[in-house]
């Protein structure tokens, strides 16, 4: 039996790389873990509450770990909060840790070097995988999730419900799964729920992001070079 965290964003990908890994008897989870905001309690990039991501863990049943992040870490505070978070589960016996990452390779790159500091493994349930097939697979198998964030040009789909009808109205440049940062998801029903989380949309906010000084020194893989917006909807528990 390998023991496994699992990096839980609350998101779709999230959602089907743990659907794929609860049918593997070989892999023992032992906690989600999710990185909050601190300063707004909500979930990193995602904007999620944190009330809602409890809801989550508990409609899956297994623990939720949370780590607490300042609003804008630098790569520095972030790798030390992450380094002593990861050493933390090396003590108790953990080896492997799951993501839902799909295809962005520098990420994939600097997760496994810093697993390997500690000790540890990644496991990639969906990497290399064909986004389109993926998102297809999501709906089939009767996953719901709802768009949170979305970057300045896609304002119409945030608080929208992904369909099929709603992924073929994007962009043809945007990628459907929103691997590249296009848009964030929040997850609330589906086969790993033993209930549906049920939710209602808030107050629609825009919120412009400064380019870091130094694009090495954030740990964001899709920190913006200039100036950037995001739309966010505020999900409420309903």
């Amino acid at each position: 039996m390998t023991n496994c965290i699992f990096n839980w964003s609350g998101g779709k990908d999230s959602a089907l790389a743990l659907y794929h890994c609860l049918q593997n008897p070989d892999l023992d989870i032992k906690y989600l873990v999710t990185t909050v905001n601190d300063a707004v309690d909500r979930i990193s990039m995602h904007g999620v509450r944190v009330e809602l991501l409890i809801e989550q863990a508990e409609s899956i049943g297994i623990p939720l770990y949370q780590v607490r992040l300042p609003e804008m870490p630098g790569m520095a505070e972030y790798d030390a909060i992450m380094q002593k978070t990861m050493e933390h589960f090396r003590s108790e016996g953990i080896t492997h840790a799951i993501f839902g990452d799909i295809f962005l390779q520098d990420l994939k790159d600097y997760r496994d070097a810093r697993l390997a500091e500690a000790g540890m493994t990644g496991i990639y349930p969906l990497w290399k995988r064909d986004t389109n097939e993926l998102i297809n697979e999501f709906l089939n198998l009767g996953f719901g999730t709802v768009i949170a964030c979305t970057q300045e040009r896609l304002e119409r789909i945030a608080g929208k419900e992904i369909t099929e009808e709603l992924i073929l109205s994007l962009p043809d440049d945007i990628d459907v799964c929103g691997e590249n940062g296009e848009f964030h998801t929040f997850a609330f029903k589906g086969p790993i729920f033993k209930n549906e989380i049920a939710y209602k949309t808030g107050e629609k906010v825009f919120k412009q992001y400064a380019a870091p000084k130094d694009t090495n020194d954030t740990c964001f893989s899709s920190a913006p070079e200039k100036p950037a917006g995001f739309w966010y909807c505020d999900l409420l528990p309903k």
